[in-house]
């Protein structure tokens, strides 16, 4: 039986995301049925909308156009310029969609980028970004952001902090969230039945014994050693600088780097257009496309609709997975 639709938030109206939807339904069609949450005036001109009131029609729907939950927000949209008059309507979309994945209505959340500042500016956007606000909604203390493509998933342990406040913020608390989190996920919603994760040390060749740092002696091996005591296939710490060529990247399911810059070098390397952004840790599955709101491309029907497409697929699958393993 095929999963309740995808719900796709439209995310900051100005910016590439309703070109983004338009595309990622005339590529998808009816294959892959999902909806979107927004205004249908925010949408370039000639794409063809199917206004739904409940989430179940997009399934009939999807056939004809793109099946839209109406949600309409105050002012017009004008690309590329962000209006604060919006900034509540993209708050409430995203709460809207996560009342309907946690009602079953949907079967994941799929978000449409936002523009922070915007929101903070029209809005009062208390929250550094989507996933803190998610987090919130969902009543959970602690989310893992993955990022994953065909060739390699991998999640940072530390995301957007300074290079020289890492080693503090990597703490066992941290990490032994991180890696549960991790395994977990690829259990339930990638199919993995027993996961091998690898971990990237902190310093060069893994602090090559505590010569060119202590950190891994001192806080990563004893989590690793831990873990692996309970049964968790964890590898390392390993050498960040040879862990992520196509035979290393053969011997583990996804990899846990320390620091932002660690983890998404080498996956913008392998994938820049079709990489995904994936939230662990939710009771919902959540994806988005790791991109923004690239306003100087709004309105002009230029933007890249890979990662989209992608985040809607890798979504799509999940749900699948989660089905599956719930029996």
């Amino acid at each position: 039986m095929r999963p309740a639709p995808i719900a796709l938030t439209c995310g900051e109206p100005a910016g590439i995301g309703p070109e983004l939807a338009a595309k990622a339904w005339a590529e998808l069609g009816a294959a892959l049925p999902f909806f979107l949450i927004g205004d249908p005036a925010h949408l370039p001109a000639r794409t063809p909308v199917v206004e739904i009131s409940d989430p179940s029609e997009a399934l009939r729907a999807v056939a004809k156009g793109l099946p839209v939950l109406p949600h309409p927000f105050d002012g017009p949209a004008e690309p590329g310029v962000p209006q604060p008059a919006h900034a509540r309507g993209v708050i409430d979309v995203i709460a809207h969609a996560v009342d309907l994945v946690q009602a079953g209505e949907a079967s994941a959340v799929c978000t449409g980028p936002i523009n922070k500042k915007a929101l903070k500016d029209g809005a009062d956007f208390a929250y550094p970004g989507h996933t803190e606000y998610l987090a919130a909604l969902a009543g959970v203390d602690r989310v893992v952001m993955m990022l994953a493509c065909d060739q390699l998933k991998v999640v940072p342990a530390t995301i957007h902090i300074p290079v020289a406040e890492v080693p503090a913020a990597l703490t066992r608390a941290l990490l032994y969230d991180t890696f549960r989190i991790t395994h977990e996920a690829l259990i339930r919603d990638f199919g993995v039945e027993s996961p091998r994760i690898a971990v990237a040390g902190l310093n060069p060749h893994a602090g090559e014994g505590g010569s060119i740092g202590h950190e891994e002696l001192d806080t990563l091996v004893p989590v690793v050693e831990a873990l692996k005591a309970e049964g968790m296939g964890l590898l390392g710490p390993l050498s960040a600088d040879t862990m992520f060529h196509a035979a290393a990247r053969s011997r583990y399911d996804a990899a846990v780097a320390m620091y932002h810059d660690q983890a998404l070098i080498p996956i913008k390397t392998l994938d820049f257009s079709g990489g995904v952004n994936v939230t662990l840790g939710l009771p919902f599955i959540r994806t988005s496309p790791d991109h923004g709101t690239a306003f100087d491309l709004a309105g002009q029907g230029r933007a890249d609709a890979t990662s989209l497409i992608e985040a809607l697929k890798m979504a799509d699958r999940m749900a699948h997975a989660r089905a599956a393993a719930a029996g």
